[in-house]
């Protein structure tokens, strides 16, 4: 009798949010409805939780610490070939540096090969070899200690505090959709992620200006973009701070110089003499135009600042230093609008005595189209990867789908899923160019977000296909996970998609929502490229494995025991890809 393995997405117009369940009931595969609460959920899992996690940087820890004094040497493997013999390796060349001719003392070895401790992963065997000194890890107990527990996989580690409290501008939301350059809608789309990866870990944030345009307000729901919308009251320039302004005033010989609007100019030199130039601003600032606009914005930084709100949207307790030293101003802006906004850095100083000390700059390097003319706008942006998802769409399947009602929220997630991984895939600070193509597009092209979410509809196919196997009587319900073989578990992209993908993923969640905000000076580099670049590896090994490895064999009893540890690794696999598209504001697609 033949499986019943399905190779490709059924085409069911569905949103579902299908996945599994963080606490598995017995005798049931946990395959309800996900709602988006369970991401959240796994974010905040307390610390508490984790400590029978294992971890990779706790491993590595371990081993170098075991070598003695010295810098770390180890390092974990990350390709297949190098995964079918070892996991970690100390290289021949560090080792050398480390001891006599580059021979490891056998206790040593041996202390290694015994190493124990909180976060620690068993080891099977240490021995030397021409690359190095090789680890290899007991790999089915592995397997049992994250696949037993995989709600603890997809929380941040536990890492050194993170500040308190974060207010997070992004000035490009001032204006107009139709004004916003490519290079401000890549500042917008970190920032957003940013304040996602920074609520994950507990931290609270504020998120400026309140957008008032109600067309940036439409066409940031359509990027999935989280960002408050302003009340109806103006934002209101308290008196003092009209009135430091006022006398800081440069007096004009020739108030018809000033434009319309100008109240006059502040000299910012003696600040940028002060502190500026050590920080890292421009030399070239010394005065700042004040208008009745600017000191609306200020106003609106100086109110974040200082009237921090007992509880944040999340539900987290308020911190209880709320003053402004308590937090840091993190200004995301594009480079052609950081000279403008370092002198209002320093305006704030200048007029407002209770301004944070700490304002860091996170500048998003410039954006660069291929083939496009230069003024290409964000919507139109938009509007254009759009249009070619629904092309792309049509080449597939042989029929123009853009008609069918039950499409359309399919097509706006993949276009926004395009935009998202094109736009945060590269490192922030880093120059980005865009190759606007039709071939771009592409469910086979490993790059793109098109194709994590096509993998992400293969898992959910995977699990439905199961569920209606079971209910025809083909397969038994899902045992208890306690209950697992996962030494049956011997395939090297089983391997391959634990350890480089369910296992680093605390670290990961960790290391994207650090900030440097303590460094001296004034930029500051965020890695929000990092669950992008993860996600696609993630599609990358689980698409060659899916197309290598039958998951639903035939319905025999013999054959249960390594289908319900598959099952259970491809959940763990859901588990965490629905996790990363949640950081990126993408909701998981169940079919495409």
């Amino acid at each position: 009798m033949t499986g019943v393995d399905v190779g490709e997405p059924r085409l069911w117009p569905s949103l579902g949010s299908q996945g599994p369940q963080p606490n598995p009931r017995p005798n049931q595969l946990p395959l309800p409805e996900v709602r988006p609460q369970y991401f959240r959920f796994c974010l905040f899992l307390p610390v508490a939780m984790s400590m029978g996690r294992l971890g990779v940087e706790e491993t590595l820890a371990a081993l170098n610490a075991a070598l003695g004094p010295g810098g770390p040497v180890w390092y974990k493997e990350t390709r297949a070939r190098h995964l079918r013999a070892r996991d970690f390796l100390a290289p021949r060349r560090a080792l050398q540096a480390r001891f006599e001719e580059g021979q490891v003392p056998k206790q040593v070895i041996h202390a290694i090969a015994g190493l124990q401790g909180p976060g620690v992963a068993p080891v099977l065997r240490c021995a030397p070899t021409p690359a190095g000194l090789a680890l290899q890890l007991q790999r089915s107990a592995v397997f049992e200690r994250v696949l037993g527990a995989v709600a603890t996989y997809v929380a941040p580690a536990a890492h050194a505090a993170l500040e308190p409290r974060v207010v997070l501008h992004c000035p490009a939301l001032r204006g107009r959709p139709c004004a916003l350059r490519l290079s401000q809608l890549r500042a917008v789309l970190v920032a957003d992620h940013l304040a996602r990866a920074l609520h994950a870990h507990r931290v609270s944030v504020r998120l400026v200006p309140a957008v008032r345009d109600p067309h940036m307000l439409t066409f940031l729901q359509q990027l999935r973009v989280e960002w408050p919308a302003a009340s109806g009251r103006a934002r209101t320039v308290t008196e003092a701070l009209r009135s430091r302004a006022l006398a800081e005033l440069t007096p004009a010989h020739d108030s018809g110089a000033l434009p319309p609007g100008a109240l006059g100019q502040v000299c910012l030199k003696e600040l940028v003499d002060e502190r500026g130039r050590r920080a890292g601003y421009d030399p070239n600032l010394d005065s700042c135009l004040v208008t009745e606009e600017l000191l609306s914005l200020l106003a609106e930084l100086q109110e974040a600042v200082q009237h921090w709100p007992e509880h944040s949207s999340l539900g987290l307790a308020a911190v209880s230093d709320t003053g402004a030293d308590g937090c840091v101003v993190v200004h995301v802006v594009s480079c052609e609008e950081e000279f403008q906004q370092q002198k209002l850095d320093l305006l704030w100083w200048k007029l407002d005595d209770q301004a944070p000390l700490r304002q860091k700059h996170l500048v998003c390097g410039p954006v660069k189209v291929a083939g496009a003319p230069g003024t290409l706008t964000a919507p139109e942006y938009y509007e254009l990867r759009h249009m070619q998802v629904c092309k792309a769409s049509a080449l597939k399947y042989g029929k123009d789908l853009t008609q069918d009602p039950a499409w359309t929220e399919i097509f706006r997630v993949l276009c926004v899923a395009t935009i998202k991984f094109e736009m945060l895939s590269t490192a922030p600070q880093n120059q980005l160019l865009l190759a606007l193509a039709d071939n771009s597009i592409s469910t086979k092209g490993t790059k793109s977000g098109t194709f994590v979410m096509y993998n992400c509809a293969r898992l959910a196919t995977l699990f439905e296909g199961y569920r209606c196997s079971v209910e025809k009587g083909l397969y038994p319900t899902f045992p208890p996970v306690s209950s697992l073989d996962f030494s049956l578990l011997h395939d090297e992209g089983e391997w391959l998609l634990l350890f480089n993908s369910i296992l680093p993923f605390p670290d990961l969640l960790s290391h994207t929502g650090m900030l440097a905000c303590t460094a001296p000076g004034l930029h500051i580099t965020a890695r929000t490229e990092m669950v992008c670049k993860f996600l696609v590896q993630l599609s990358m090994d689980f698409s060659s494995y899916y197309n290598r490895v039958h998951i639903l064999g035939e319905p025999r009893p013999h054959l249960f025991g390594q289908m319900f540890a598959r099952l259970q690794l491809l959940q763990a696999v859901s588990d965490v890809l629905h996790t990363g598209l949640a950081m990126l504001g993408l909701p998981p697609l169940s079919h495409i």
